[in-house]
């Protein structure tokens, strides 16, 4: 299936590696278990460039790993590893960390919204000034400010001080120059501060081929055509143009890729008119790439509306639909339209187009937005989650990596995170399922949990747990199995949740716990689950009186996690979950479904000998022999009614102490009830094993028990034979079978019963045209 290729050995290693550093690579030193490299190890850059860079994702993206204090320090000997390209973002990188590997002779250094830096890690980078090709300190604007007073000394530590108050007492630092930088060939510094003159700055690089000014004032554009033989691309994003920047820009006649285009048309005095686009086009005949998104168009750049829709769409200049375009001598190879009326005409020269027109233009938009734009990227998610909900996605695995991709870049991004969340839910539900792989939606799992994690935020919480399910639960969710409940715990902690909210976490609650091992329901009952988080809802429905499905999901949950799960059990008994369960009872007496999930758990409480002695009272056994008469659900109320009793009723009448209710009268009541169900009643109910059942069979001190389990067993081998006949012959069933034929105590009825459940299953063995095994 596409995009579920294996991960590479060097992936696996990689990751292997980092989180298992003093196992691997390294080991501990001195009283701090301060982090160094063996002496042995020795790795070359490409190693060393991909430690650093997966490093800097795992931290970002896996909730489980834990950043290491000193990991640049492992870099700090360029004789035993080499760094060239670094990928460092967010406010994870700080000072010391850039000093910690300044010998290196790094060629690419990107950061990326690296908050904590100061003027102290500018000073750093001069340590990379004879290497450098590459260097992006886009959204690092803190990087050029210092602390107001004395100068930052190289060791001085800031981790510890708030970093709004460090940045309300802040000045530009002055001091620094990118003279040496001379092989500097690639600068973006989008989002320096105002404060700081961009001429002067970058007068001493002389060689630059690609400038990224985005968001910077300008105010003497000129300076500029110091590059206008070299500069092949530039930047200049919410850059706000005049009249003199156009005359500048017009003289770039190398530039192959500009970018004048602004996040929004209203904040803009400038309007494009076709005879600067047609400037722009005549001028620049190198361009291959053009991006004017958010400007308003002050004359008719277009065609006649009869002239746009003759013939097929066309990427060829002479057919093209917007008039300044007819001059290019090719197509060009990208073209930003995002935010504008001409994205919507018919014949545009490119091979990839931004805008908001079809399906198409708006991936290229989430593609080329999402890095160092997340204003616009929002808005291509939002447009996108409208395809995904009203019309088809016809590039699914495109647009679930771009959106998965979008969120794991801005984790911190609320506008990005709600509407992320959003177009997951319609990208992962059935209708594209068939197209995606174990690899793609284990991503998207991973994705929507760190938007879980990070925001308490309702709509991202609800957006997130309905994603959720979209998936086969607990199978898709199993390896994050903890982490996934331990989410879903904490949404369900507050008592007044939003209502949806709620019923949504109750009810993956209750699926997670469904079909799983016993390990992992006693894993998730230690984390809260029976005594802080559904016994709480419970008390607080029982107290607004409401018998919702939050109430009804909350009782069927601890039912499944205490099946076969005595520890649970024995938590709920601990917790007053019988005075909760008597409670419900006489508040809610004709709510069918909770009544049978109550007395479902019940019955995995009565399988746990231990604790059978706690339901011993006149108060319960009354309420059990009640029970024996509901016609609630079918027959499921009175069902587990009975079997609760027939456990009891299997220790012996020794333990029956009780003056009132008298032990015959029960057992008369359950021998009634079991006569008047009917056998061939399809069940709501789900046996993974038969042994808490068949346990009750070759015994003799209470016969109507064990005429409840041969009663059972002969309803679910007649019903539902392909799954339950497998199940009898493998737990031996047959020959505790044969055994209640034996006993003189069985009744002759339970023996005839018993009799045809043998029948059955021996039909089944000898049937070889049954094909559901």
């Amino acid at each position: 299936m596409s995009g579920d290729d294996p991960d590479s050995l060097m992936s696996l290693c990689t990751v292997f590696c980092l989180k298992n550093l003093r196992r691997t690579m390294c080991y501990s030193e001195g009283e701090q278990n301060r982090l160094q490299l063996r002496p042995d190890v020795f790795l070359p850059g490409e190693i060393c460039d991909r430690l650093v860079n997966v490093y800097m994702d795992l931290v970002h993206t896996d909730s489980d790993f834990e950043p290491q204090d000193g990991f640049f320090q492992l870099f700090s000997d360029p004789r035993s590893t080499r760094l060239t390209r670094l990928q460092l973002r967010e406010d994870l990188v700080r000072d010391r960390d850039l000093e910690a590997i300044g010998k290196q002779d790094l060629m690419e250094l990107h950061l990326t919204y690296c908050s904590r830096l100061t003027a102290r890690g500018l000073r750093t980078l001069c340590s990379f000034r004879h290497s450098l090709l590459l260097l992006s300190l886009f959204g690092c604007s803190s990087v050029f400010f210092r602390k107001s007073g004395a100068p930052l000394a190289a060791g001085e530590d800031e981790d510890e001080e708030d970093l709004e108050e460090r940045l309300q007492r802040h000045t530009v630092d002055l001091d620094f120059s990118f003279q040496g930088f001379n092989r500097l060939r690639l600068l973006n510094l989008g989002g320096l501060p105002a404060e700081l003159d961009v001429e002067t700055l970058l007068r001493p690089l002389p060689a630059l081929t690609s400038l990224d000014l985005s968001s910077v004032h300008l105010p003497r554009p000129a300076f500029l055509t110091q590059w206008s033989e070299r500069l092949a691309s530039l930047v200049l994003y919410n850059v706000e143009l005049t009249e003199e920047l156009i005359h500048t820009l017009l003289q770039m006649s190398r530039l192959r890729h500009l970018d004048i285009s602004r996040e929004n048309q209203r904040t803009s005095k400038f309007k494009m008119t076709r005879k600067t686009l047609s400037s722009i086009v005549q001028s620049l005949v190198d361009l291959v790439s053009l991006d004017i998104s958010g400007h308003i168009m002050l004359d008719n750049c277009t065609v006649p509306a009869f002239e746009d829709a003759v013939g097929r769409p066309s990427i060829e200049p002479c057919k093209s639909s917007i008039y300044p375009f007819q001059e290019l001598k090719r197509p060009l190879q990208f073209l930003g339209l995002y935010n504008t009326m001409l994205c919507n005409v018919t014949h545009i020269p490119a091979y990839k187009i931004t805008g908001s027109k079809n399906e198409d233009q708006i991936l290229n938009a989430i593609e080329a937005y999402t890095e160092q734009r997340p204003e616009l990227a929002h808005r291509a998610i939002n447009q996108l989650f409208d395809i995904a909900r009203i019309q088809h996605c016809s590039q699914l695995l495109r647009a679930l990596q771009l959106v998965i991709t979008a969120l794991k870049t801005h984790k911190y991004d609320k506008s990005i995170q709600v509407t992320g969340s959003a177009a997951l839910f319609y990208l992962t539900n059935t209708e594209y399922r068939s197209d995606q792989s174990v690899r793609l939606r284990r991503q998207v799992i991973q994705v929507v949990l760190n938007g879980m994690e990070h925001y308490q935020e309702v709509t991202v919480q609800r957006n997130c747990c309905l994603t959720l399910c979209n998936f086969s639960i607990p199978e898709e969710l199993e390896f994050q199995y903890h982490r996934v409940n331990l989410l879903l715990l904490k949404i369900l902690e507050p008592v007044r949740q939003d209502e949806s909210i709620q019923r949504i976490a109750v009810h993956l609650c209750n699926a997670l716990v469904c079909q799983v091992d016993n390990d992992h329901k006693e894993a998730v009952g230690k984390m809260g689950f029976v005594k802080v988080t559904m016994l709480n809802l419970i008390q607080k429905k029982l107290q607004d009186r409401m018998c919702d499905q939050v109430m009804e999901f909350s009782w069927s949950a601890l039912w499944n996690i205490t099946d076969e799960t005595p520890d649970n059990c024995q938590m709920f008994l601990e917790c007053n979950g019988m005075n909760l369960f008597l409670d419900c009872l006489k508040e809610f007496p004709d709510k069918q479904e909770l009544h049978r999930n109550m007395l479902g758990l019940l019955g995995n409480v009565a399988e746990v000998k231990a604790l059978r002695p706690q339901l011993l009272t006149k108060q319960f056994i009354t309420v059990f022999s009640e029970l024996l008469d509901s016609k609630a659900d079918g027959i499921e109320v009175s069902y587990n009614a009975c079997g609760v009793l027939s456990h009891i009723m299997f220790d012996g009448p020794e333990v029956w102490t009780m003056e009132e209710p008298k032990r015959t009268h029960v057992m008369d009541k359950m021998w009634a009830a079991i006569q008047s169900w009917d056998v061939s009643s399809r069940r709501n109910i789900n046996y993974r094993s038969f042994e808490p059942i068949l346990r009750l069979l070759p015994q003799s001190s209470a016969p109507v028990s064990q005429h409840w389990a041969t009663w059972a067993l002969y309803n679910l081998v007649s019903v539902y034979s392909s799954k339950y006949c497998p199940l009898l012959i493998k737990e031996g069933g047959v020959i505790l079978l044969q055994k209640v034929l034996e006993l003189e105590s069985s009744h002759q009825e339970t023996k005839d019963m018993a009799r045809k459940v043998m029948e059955q299953c021996e039909n089944f063995k000898e049937d070889p045209m049954d094909t559901s095994r």
